[in-house]
């Protein structure tokens, strides 16, 4: 079921062993978290990061994970990382695009913000600006930014879902539409190489492409391990995009998309 990573004489058996069982380990850590990165699990087992690199292509040519830039997660296009696991899943990452994000914010502006465990992390950093007006059709992000008594939250309506404690439907669709935003804060779960973003929920998408078209400015919000992620439903295409926030700079194919599309990239420490 597992490759032999090890061809050595004399202890290869014992040294295969070891691998086999390091292999089942990453694909049990993988199928509980949803994701494992590969900086992670080179700690976890006391190996180097080229030691995980192999592991994880012999397990996705296998097919048991596949590989995703920065780490491994599961196989599936139709259905997301179950809510508990995508809040904890690279949220250093998550927290460092926040504050990131947060600088190119001004006080007194107006802002969508969507669903996410990345928008979360930002509206947690927003706390520390004054008069914001703030629409979201996230019940989380709304209960964050309703600490600070300078600002205005306003819920959507909608559907909540038990899950994550969104709001989709067209009736969130339809108030979304009554205004015209400042800026628009989205994130996605996935993006492809021919810079589409995808997401694995129909009605997620359609409040998400609400907000893209009602905002002056939309900036988007993605961690490294989003890049080359497979999801079913398409957002729309990065070049209506106006900015992206992220933790690592991107792949050269994808830097050169983004200069093409003039969408701004925004990296720790090149900003």
């Amino acid at each position: 079921m597992f490759k032999n990573e090890n061809n050595a004489k004399g202890d290869g058996k014992a040294r295969g062993k070891s691998v086999l069982l390091r292999h089942e380990r990453i694909v049990e850590l993988v199928q509980a978290r949803g994701f494992a990165s590969i900086e992670s699990l080179a700690k976890n087992f006391g190996v180097t990061p080229q030691t995980i690199r192999r592991d994880i292509n012999e397990l996705s040519e296998a097919g048991l994970l596949c590989r995703y830039h920065g780490g491994a997660g599961l196989c599936s296009s139709v259905e997301n990382v179950a809510y508990t696991t995508r809040k904890v899943m690279c949220l250093p990452e998550k927290r460092l695009i926040a504050r990131m994000l947060a600088r190119h914010i001004p006080d007194n502006a107006s802002l969508f913000i969507d669903i996410g465990t990345t928008t979360e992390e930002v509206a947690k950093v927003l706390l520390d600006h004054k008069d914001l007006r703030v629409i979201t059709n996230n019940l989380n992000v709304a209960t964050v930014l309703s600490k600070n008594e300078s600002f205005e939250v306003i819920i959507t309506g909608g559907v909540v879902r038990s899950r994550d404690r969104g709001i989709t439907g067209e009736a969130t669709i339809d108030f979304i539409q009554q205004f015209k935003i400042d800026f628009g804060i989205i994130s996605v779960s996935g993006i492809d190489w021919d810079g589409t973003l995808l997401d694995f929920d129909y009605h997620e998408v359609r409040a998400g492409r609400a907000i893209i078209g009602n905002s002056r400015k939309v900036f988007l919000v993605a961690d490294h391990t989003k890049f080359g992620r497979e999801a079913m439903i398409r957002l729309c295409n990065i070049q209506e995009i106006d900015a992206l926030f992220t933790d690592r700079r991107p792949q050269p194919s994808m830097s050169k998309i983004l200069l093409e599309a003039d969408v701004t990239l925004h990296v720790p420490n090149e900003e």
